[in-house]
């Protein structure tokens, strides 16, 4: 237990350091805020800092608002935002942009507060919200990740500011993905050799003061210094959500479609409110952790091989859906051809025993003790390692759980969808 409290101990002394280093270089700091657990313990140790250590200083906290939300995360960070109007300058955004959805075929984005479907919002428009004619950059081809970087932007010119950092409340903990924000070499600079914070554009930074941080460091901090939190946690509890699966998102991703049935319990009226918004919504959350949904216990039709069964569940799709996949499996097709993905020895060593033709290279470009190898799409393998592996099952399911994105399948980005993020690395994340 000693040991324990030790290391909690050095994790916030650790983030308050991080901090003292972002109030102290940088004269605009804006703390993104999703109502969720991480965001909002790093909010309450940026109040906390600038009351006892810099009061009289501002802080700007960024909240998307994606209209469907919990009334509980609602209302939280209305509390939050209220309580603390001493120190914060709110941008609470209500913006439609494309946001990714996974509950239908036919439709792979949706937008919250699209003007034209007024009479489908889920909930007014909140008080004193920023919305699209408030930024002079927006236009409908934005998605949400893009118009982040775009109001960084917009914020840092707005201030006037030498120097503006956004401090984001992401933990290596949680994901591969994250893990890689924070310790990836590739494409960033470091500010003053700090791994945590990198240089996004000249004079914009984005910090993550709680990498570091465990879920139980999370919980212990609003326990030990009496932090207010979203009690959207607590019904997650009460309703058996595992601790590493209770997130506060947008409710149509394909991670949280397999609780997307606990709006129905949690919070009724929303749900209500829900299954004419977005097309699919009743259907997912009936069948979200089901079979009929493609990611429990599928099951290959009698006498057919996968690859036949996903020109068959390819055939049932929408023309634009159909041909979204088809590039994506074209573009795996020759990345695994061509380059290779990158495998453990062991791995090789298993499909060398199986007799499955593969070309192993020496090393690859990225910074891994895996070996590129190249080989052609399977149909199925009976594998641990299946997740790692092309195959044609696996496309099967990615349909199956309507997975427009490819991410459970790790795809390559087609050729279209990568210059598309070239030109916005390019343009909002290049070096200088």
């Amino acid at each position: 237990m000693k040991e324990m409290n030790s290391l909690r101990r050095s994790v916030y002394d650790a983030a308050m350091s991080r901090l003292d280093c972002i109030f102290t270089d940088f004269d605009n700091v804006c703390v993104s805020f999703s109502g969720g657990k991480d965001s909002g313990v790093l909010l309450n140790l940026c109040l906390d800092y600038i009351r006892r250590r810099q009061p009289g200083r501002r802080l700007g906290v960024f909240h998307i608002d994606y209209e469907v939300q919990y009334r509980e995360t609602i209302d939280y960070v209305d509390r939050v935002l209220a309580s603390n109007a001493d120190v914060l300058d709110v941008y609470r955004v209500c913006v439609p942009c494309k946001v990714s959805t996974c509950t239908s075929m036919f439709q792979n984005y949706w937008r919250p507060w699209e003007p034209s479907k007024r009479e489908l919002w889920v909930r007014p428009l909140p008080a004193e919200a920023y919305t699209q004619d408030d930024f002079d950059f927006f236009d409908d081809t934005l998605w949400d990740y893009e118009f982040q970087i775009r109001f960084t932007e917009w914020l840092h010119r707005r201030n006037r500011a030498g120097r503006t950092c956004c401090l984001i409340g992401i933990r290596s903990q949680e994901s591969l993905n994250r893990w890689r924000t924070v310790h990836s070499d590739r494409n960033y600079k470091k500010y003053k050799g700090l791994q945590w914070i990198r240089e996004m554009k000249h004079g914009i930074f984005n910090a993550y003061p709680i990498h570091d941080w465990l879920t139980t460091d999370i919980w212990v901090a609003n326990g030990r210094f009496g932090w207010g939190y979203n009690r959207l946690y607590d019904l997650y509890y009460r309703a058996g959500v595992p601790l590493e699966k209770q997130r506060v998102a947008s409710p149509f991703i394909s991670q949280a479609l397999s609780s997307l049935h606990l709006y129905r319990a949690i919070d009724p009226d929303m749900w209500g409110k829900m299954v004419s918004r977005v097309n699919g919504v009743n259907f997912a959350g009936l069948y979200g952790r089901s079979s009929m949904m493609g990611w429990y216990s599928i099951k290959l039709p009698p006498g057919m091989t996968w690859e036949g069964y996903l020109d068959f569940l390819l055939k049932t799709l929408p023309e634009p859906t159909r041909r979204n996949y088809q590039r994506k499996l074209a573009v795996s097709v020759n990345f695994w051809r061509e380059k290779g993905g990158c495998l453990s020895d062991e791995t090789i060593k298993k499909l060398e025993a199986l007799g499955i033709p593969i070309v192993v290279g020496d090393h690859s470009n990225y910074k891994t003790n895996k070996r590129p190898v190249r080989m052609e799409y399977l149909d199925d393998i009976d594998l641990p390692e299946f997740k790692e592996l092309p195959t044609f099952k696996r496309m099967c399911i990615c349909i199956l759980k309507n997975d427009h994105t490819c991410k459970y399948m790790g795809f390559s980005l087609n050729k279209v969808e990568k210059k598309l993020k070239d030109q916005v690395m390019e343009k909002y994340k290049a070096l200088k």
